[in-house]
């Protein structure tokens, strides 16, 4: 997600396949990862959100003046079951057509900010999900500073591990934000498109390796895009701290446009497990 979004940079034609299963493991057995410990994860295995490990940010954006959440987004974000439940091992959130608090759509996000152990410098950061479909929704698993190191956004950095804009249903992009305070800010990143098959239509696994020095992000375990300082030069690298977890669904705004005709609501997101590993003493 940003304040300002421009064309995209590049694009590699890496593949991979999904997976098709939607069945749900009633016991899930958690990979371990060599040289990697599990430090924290959610597998959605209750009846509601684990508020110990998330929290929600509702509203429309306005109290943090960024009305329309700084993209002319056209939702309200509530805590509400309508919007956002816990059940049959998945995190449910779903975007609704309907008035409230003054706009036409509402929808759900979650974060896990000043939460304990709620935030990380550097691991693998993964999650399993099936994303909704249609012209106007704009779903995103991403991460942003917790605290503001070098200054407002996007100086202390942001860094999107899944973000779609589902009228082009079968591509996901990944992308980080640095440099200079809007409208002098800037961004790299790339989009991937799957080899058949949608992202609405199965689960996929969409990750990141995050190092000193060193982001790469994967689809599926491929690796699609990496990015280092020298990329970001002369800006600076501000992936040096502390980031927390955001998972949403927006509706319309800058970079995906409005709803229309074509937009079939209500839409889901369904999230099988979130977790983040980070390297082994």
């Amino acid at each position: 997600m940003r304040l300002l979004l421009l064309p995209l940079i590049m694009s590699l034609a890496f593949y991979a396949c999904g997976d098709d299963s939607t069945s749900i493991d009633e016991s899930p057995i958690i990979p371990s990862i060599d040289g990697y410990t599990l430090v924290w994860n959610d597998e959605f295995d209750g009846s509601s959100l684990d508020l110990t490990k998330w929290a929600h940010q509702n509203g429309d954006g306005a109290e943090f003046g960024l009305n329309g959440w700084g993209n002319n987004e056209l939702q309200f974000y509530t805590s509400r079951t309508e919007n956002l439940e816990v059940s049959e091992g998945m995190l449910k959130m779903t975007a609704l057509e309907q008035n409230f608090s003054g706009r036409d759509y509402t929808s759900a996000r979650i974060r896990t900010a000043d939460l304990p152990n709620g935030n990380w410098k550097y691991g693998i950061f993964e999650a399993r999900i099936k994303l909704p479909v249609g012209q106007g929704l704009w779903p995103a698993f991403w991460m942003l500073p917790e605290e503001a190191v070098y200054g407002g956004w996007p100086r202390s950095g942001e860094i999107d591990i899944m973000e779609a804009v589902m009228h082009i249903p079968n591509e996901t992009h990944g992308t980080v934000h640095f440099g200079q305070t809007w409208p002098n800010n800037s961004f790299k990143g790339t989009g991937y498109f799957l080899p058949n098959g949608n992202l609405n239509e199965a689960f996929h696994t969409f990750k990141i390796i995050w190092e000193e020095g060193s982001i790469r992000w994967f689809v599926d375990d491929v690796l699609f895009y990496r990015v280092t300082p020298a990329n970001l030069a002369p800006e600076r690298w501000p992936f040096d701290q502390s980031f927390h977890i955001l998972l949403n669904i927006a509706v319309g705004g800058n970079w995906p446009g409005n709803p229309d005709g074509t937009t079939v609501f209500p839409q889901r997101m369904e999230v099988d497990y979130v977790r983040v590993y980070q390297k082994s003493n």
